[in-house]
């Protein structure tokens, strides 16, 4: 898989649900959910026992959600998503050994940058887009704005994650090179654990509405 074919992926979905969860049985009541309220993507984090297993049910019952694998730190991590199927994963930082293993899956990585350094070795390795992460604590999208500005001529692409919140949506994705924003508010874990699936339908219906606002005004 190629970083154009990701570029592609989340330029038409603009949002990725960012999701942890517990108990795997969760996994598509909450893809439905998220599919209702109108956001068709989600970063499933491999921070808990049941990840691989919500992997595996969202893949074979939603078919049409973008499922990309979250918090992947080892190489073997890589080689089990590619056997389930997963064709894109990411990670909070910029591992070298992760990001070869996972290309060496045929998995397309993004990985987590928070300095210029870190982009620099992302980019050596062959990513164009990037996951800024925490976004909000390093200083939002004006951090992003000047992280960037050495590299424009790159044309990179950025998913920024960490802090953000329904209010920030249209600032964020008003910047070019932002491709997408993730949030874990649209389906937070205890919103998962209580089965609270109307609430995580209107949370995407009111981001999905922004996007679409903002993709109007855009056009006109």
């Amino acid at each position: 898989m190629t970083n154009g074919r990701l570029e592609r992926r989340l330029d038409e979905k603009r949002v990725l649900a960012v999701v942890t969860i517990d108990d795997a049985s969760h996994a598509v009541p909450l893809a439905r959910s998220l599919m209702e309220g109108g956001v068709s993507a989600v970063e499933l984090t491999l921070r808990t026992p049941e990840a691989f297993e919500s992997l595996r049910r969202i893949k074979a019952e939603t078919p049409d959600m973008m499922v990309v694998a979250g918090t992947v730190l080892r190489p073997d991590q890589c080689h089990e998503l590619a056997r389930l199927g997963v064709e894109f994963a990411c990670a909070p930082g910029t591992n070298p050994t992760v990001i070869r293993a996972a290309h060496s899956a045929g998995i397309t990585f993004f990985p987590g940058v928070a300095s210029a350094s870190d982009i620099e070795t992302a980019v050596e390795l062959g990513c164009r887009v990037l996951k800024v992460f925490p976004s909000e604590p390093l200083g939002g999208i004006s951090y992003i704005e000047k992280l960037n500005a050495p590299y424009e001529f790159l044309d990179l692409r950025y998913v920024p994650l960490g802090g953000l919140e329904e209010s920030s949506v249209a600032e964020y994705l008003s910047f070019p090179p932002v491709i997408a924003i993730g949030g874990s508010w649209i389906a937070g874990r205890k919103l998962i654990r209580n089965q609270q699936w109307e609430e995580i339908k209107q949370n995407a219906q009111r981001v999905a509405a922004i996007i679409r606002r903002q993709e109007g005004e855009v056009r006109e």
